[in-house]
């Protein structure tokens, strides 16, 4: 009986070994990334349902203005995708992802593209496509660095799998930069054409998207000959879209 009690008396006084720091900090960033899956996948299943009213761009470029001492100007008006014409969808379509309805959010064949045109020195457009560009709007930031890189192609699967396509085209066009304060496709008719998003002309659609690489220097009215070009390619390439079907 006596050694009984002594061997629960020796348990009870041996000490755990302490954690360790690496083990602390193993657990921490466990936590951290369950919490970033949860938080990032409940706001994708949200904005599936609910108007993006703003995005992290928008308020950048607030506080760039602020901070300038320029004028805070935000026009931004959300409309559902049946309200916005057929033509500016063509158009995005052929300036920005001509295999947007193809793909499953990523054109690798743009991107080898644009990745050996830069190799040689030449200014073209990035290999991201409207889903990429959808996915950066709306829940990151602008820049280049591979960490947001590797944000931008986490979201983009996420949105491709859930919004599913006509989804990503209809907060693309209500959340992306078209002008200088403008956001979406009905601030953006209303700004440069006075009229609705529904009754844009092929033409104005072309006009729209031909700004959306530089749409702070670009104008989609009363534009540069470079412009210009670039809506007659636009046109001429919307013919060859086709009907659109999500």
């Amino acid at each position: 009986m006596a050694t009984k009690i002594t061997q629960k008396r020796n348990k009870s006084t041996v000490k755990k070994e302490p954690t360790t720091f690496l083990s602390k900090l193993s657990r921490f960033l466990f936590k951290v990334l369950l919490w970033f899956f949860g938080v990032s996948l409940f706001l994708v299943v949200f904005f599936k349902f609910v108007p993006v009213v703003f995005t992290p761009l928008m308020v950048i470029r607030m506080i760039e203005n602020k901070t300038a001492d320029k004028e805070v100007f935000f026009n931004h008006d959300w409309e559902p995708l049946d309200k916005i014409s057929m033509n500016l969808q063509k158009a995005v379509i052929a300036s920005e992802d001509g295999n947007f309805l193809k793909h499953n959010g990523f054109d690798f064949t743009a991107m080898q593209k644009a990745y050996k045109s830069n190799e040689r020195g030449r200014r073209i457009k990035g290999g991201s496509t409207i889903s990429q560009q959808t996915a950066k709007n709306v829940f990151l930031w602008q820049g280049r660095s591979y960490f947001r890189k590797g944000l931008e192609a986490y979201f983009t699967v996420l949105i491709e799998i859930i919004w599913g396509k006509e989804r990503i085209m209809e907060v693309y066009l209500n959340s992306i930069e078209m002008g200088d304060g403008i956001y979406g496709a009905q601030a953006a008719t209303q700004h440069w054409y006075r009229k609705d998003a529904a009754s844009l002309t092929p033409i104005q659609a072309a006009g729209i998207a031909a700004i959306l690489p530089n749409p702070r220097k670009f104008k989609a009215t009363s534009s540069s000959s470079y412009i210009n070009n670039r809506k007659a390619k636009i046109v001429r390439v919307m013919r060859q879209v086709g009907k659109v079907t999500y």
